[in-house]
């Protein structure tokens, strides 16, 4: 192949590389030519293949980016259920000035390491308002317990966070019975959680959190919104009291 052509082949590749829509070839190529162009592009790869790194990375920075814009976009949509919706409890100042949002389920190995998290925020922060926001995605028996975990919040709104960090905090399954094992240590009978249970199934709780985190593109717990952006996983209570920071100093999580 000759340079000319080795130059072409290796913009060619530059530009698929970074997704550049290239111009139409003023005549196409001749097999021998295709087979030649081939052979230099597999030749360059092998020799340089961390170029395959950073599409790879390129490709995932501009996908996080499309999710993120479609989340700011249903969070607008969506502010009053997110941030303030009356079936969600809400930890730490009630009235305070920058909000977190976490949605979980009760047997998220994830949500059970982030809990000392939320603690961690709460107790060093006296200004964060935590919202929780529960979401049951892991089977039966976490829908189970969150059906639990609504009438509780419904008897003894006062004692849900105990009752949450008590069922969350376990090393067992959380389950229709063991969040009712819990409620009886906290005071609260089955006889009254069932007749709750009875009364408000919680359905319509349900279908906004499915809702929220279709729309928010959620797809695993924990998940978190603060401000205008979607947080995805545990990323820890570093990074949560970052995103705060940056939204009291500029009024983005990223400054």
């Amino acid at each position: 192949m000759t340079l000319k052509k080795k130059m072409i082949a290796a913009g060619t590749l530059i530009a698929l590389s970074a997704g550049i829509a290239l111009p139409e070839p003023a005549a196409a190529l001749d097999p021998k030519q295709k087979e030649e162009i081939g052979a230099f592009i597999k030749e360059y790869l092998l020799a340089n293949p961390e170029i395959m790194l950073e599409v790879q990375e390129a490709l995932s920075a501009k996908q996080r980016a499309k999710q993120q814009e479609a989340s700011q976009a249903a969070i607008a949509k969506n502010e009053k259920a997110i941030f303030n919706s009356a079936y969600d409890t809400t930890l730490g100042n009630p009235k305070g000035d920058v909000t977190i949002v976490e949605f979980f389920d009760y047997n998220c190995g994830y949500c059970k390491r982030a809990l000392s998290d939320m603690d961690e925020i709460i107790a060093q922060d006296k200004n964060v308002r935590f919202v929780l926001k529960e979401l049951p995605i892991l089977g039966p028996d976490s829908l189970a317990a969150h059906k639990v975990s609504a009438a509780f919040r419904s008897v003894a709104p006062e004692k849900y966070g105990d009752f949450h960090r008590a069922l969350l905090g376990a090393e067992d399954r959380a389950t229709e019975e063991t969040a009712i094992a819990v409620a009886a240590k906290l005071g609260v009978t089955e006889e009254q959680l069932r007749e709750k249970m009875e009364d408000d199934p919680n359905d319509a709780s349900m279908r906004e959190a499915y809702m929220l985190a279709n729309d928010l593109g959620i797809t695993g717990t924990p998940s978190y919104v603060i401000g205008n952006e979607a947080v995805y996983g545990a990323v820890g209570a570093a990074e949560l009291t970052g995103k705060v920071a940056n939204l009291r100093e500029c009024g983005k999580t990223a400054c």
